[in-house]
């Protein structure tokens, strides 16, 4: 019989003060079929830290928010990135819950061929590859063009050179150049919204510029919503964008010095980012900026001039932060392509393991550093050079449209391998005070966010099928959902080939929980505590911090 106080219960939650802590030791895989030399462990906490706080933070919320406020209105605006948001939340923490336990190579796409099955995780880690692949060369010219905020006279392709060199240089320091990078630019980006929100402040209660106090005036007039239901879901994909590489936090575990002490921790950031540099600095901008906004119609791709948040800055008619504001921009475009060439590398080394990618792409050399991968991407990266033609519009239009639906798709594939893992968790007689770090709304939220990921692309169908200002049309529609049909050709071309027709999810079982487990074992004396309404506020205090 434990003697252990209630608050002693508290303190020993799901966590690492549960266990007794043994040699950090791993299971070997025996899905692994092509050996490679592990990655560098060089990530330390500060590392993980910003990369879940500001690593996401990019174009998407700067300038595509814009267009996401002109179409849907300030409302749609802000319940749409709240809806994506807590998805998102639920998500992260049910990959954190799986990081922590598994911090291995490929992170979730290993989890979806484990847990789940192995055609659908060909399937994501390919989508996810190819994703980053694609988005590079756009990152590459978005980054140039917010260059000609300042120097309109020179060519792209000069800032372009001067891009893809300096992400070559960051490579050759691996990981660690990676968490560097990370780290500095994030600080910037967080920054940078952080004065955005202050200043949003100012301008709308009247301290700077002509309209004198503004209060909620523009949600009245021209009012909060702007094209009905069609305009709200044409925020999702907005949303979607703006978020895409927040799942990055749990690739980095398998490169993390300690990922059961820092991982989460970095899961738990996730939702202050979302909370305060999206929501809030979005329902800001939603005050000072009218939905009626003709600029705002250009608020696209790259075009920083015309991001929302500078927009708000010049009908302050303040003379100097628009061009400090485009310098963040060009910071926070920079950063997503150097996350570009993390996760598309780490995903093609972790697929090449498993006999899913070339067998040279598991290559690692004596630094962790998947050479091929990085080859490979920055030879990708050259695609930006198609910014000169005079066709470019469209060619960058169709390679993001190969990732424009795969976030949902990938996000719900996570929280379908957390659900899977956890019927084979409990099938195999585990219980949940094994588990070193516990997602914060456990199987629930798993769920919750697994059926949001489900409506969000139900509504980006929706919107792809009926454009806003059209009817429907098939170059709309694959614009919208050309990764549809590129994820269905890998899930069902792998398996016919490696003819797995019989078998559509691996049973719980039948699933493997050991292989990569870090060695945890479950304190004797230890007893989980009771959630009760009394302590609810406590445990979730402790779940944010």
């Amino acid at each position: 019989m434990s003697d252990h106080s209630p608050s002693k219960e508290m303190e020993s939650k799901e966590t690492a003060h549960a266990y007794a802590p043994e040699e950090d030791v791993e299971q070997g895989d025996p899905g692994i079929v092509n050996h490679a030399s592990p990655l560098a462990r060089k990530l330390k906490g500060r590392h993980m830290q910003m990369i879940a706080i500001g690593g996401a933070i990019g174009a998407g919320l700067f300038v595509g928010s814009g267009s996401a406020l002109s179409t849907g209105g300030p409302a749609s605006l802000v319940l749409g990135y709240i809806i994506v948001g807590s998805m998102l939340l639920c998500t992260v923490n049910a990959l954190g819950e799986l990081a922590v336990m598994y911090p291995v190579n490929g992170a979730f796409y290993t989890y979806i061929v484990r847990f789940v099955d192995p055609s659908l995780g060909f399937a994501v880690g390919w989508d996810y590859a190819i994703g980053w692949l694609t988005v590079l060369p756009f990152e590459l010219t978005a980054a140039s063009i917010t260059i000609g905020f300042w120097r309109p006279d020179l060519n792209v392709a000069i800032w372009i050179s001067v891009f893809l060199v300096l992400l070559t240089v960051i490579q050759i320091f691996g990981v660690r150049g990676y968490g560097e990078v990370e780290f500095v630019l994030s600080i910037i980006k967080c920054a940078g919204c952080v004065g955005f929100i202050i200043l949003g402040v100012v301008i709308d209660c009247g301290g700077t510029g002509p309209q004198g106090y503004i209060g909620a005036k523009y949600w009245h007039n021209p009012g909060a919503f702007n094209n009905g239901f069609k305009g709200f879901c044409s925020v999702f994909v907005v949303a979607a964008f703006a978020f895409g590489g927040t799942e990055l936090v749990g690739l980095a575990a398998a490169e993390a010095e300690n990922p059961r002490k820092s991982l989460p921790q970095a899961t738990k950031q996730v939702f202050w980012r979302i909370t305060f540099f999206y929501v809030v600095s979005l329902f800001i901008l939603g005050l000072i900026v009218p939905y009626t906004n003709q600029n705002l119609l250009n608020s696209t791709g790259a075009n920083s001039k015309y991001s929302p948040f500078v927009i708000a800055i010049n009908l302050a008619g303040i003379k100097v932060l628009p061009s400090i504001f485009n310098s963040i921009i060009t910071i926070s475009v920079i950063s997503v392509a150097n996350s570009c060439t993390y996760g598309s590398t780490r995903t093609m080394q972790a697929l090449a393991e498993r006999g899913m990618a070339p067998k040279f792409l598991a290559y690692v050399d004596s630094k962790g550093r998947p050479i091929w991968g990085v080859l490979l991407q920055l030879a990708f990266g050259c695609l930006a050079y198609i910014g000169e033609s005079g066709n470019a519009g469209t060619v960058f239009n169709w390679l993001l449209a190969l990732s424009g639906l795969s976030d949902f798709f990938i996000w719900g594939s996570i929280c379908l391998a957390h659900i899977r893992f956890r019927a084979a968790w409990k099938a195999q007689g585990h219980v949940k005070g094994e588990l070193p770090f516990e997602a914060m709304f456990g199987v629930l939220g798993s769920w919750y966010g697994l059926l949001l990921n489900i409506l969000c692309m139900i509504a980006t169908f929706y919107v792809a099928l009926f454009p806003l200002g059209g009817t429907p049309n098939a170059n709309d529609f694959f614009s919208y959902y050309l990764a549809a049909p590129v994820i269905l050709a890998l899930y069902f071309g792998y398996k016919v080939y490696e003819g797995r027709w019989g078998k559509w999810w691996v049973s719980a079982s039948e699933m493997d929980i050991t292989s990569g487990r870090r060695s945890i074992t479950l304190d004797e004396d230890y007893v989980a505590p009771v959630k009760t309404w009394k302590n609810a506020p406590i445990r979730a205090i402790r779940a944010l911090f």
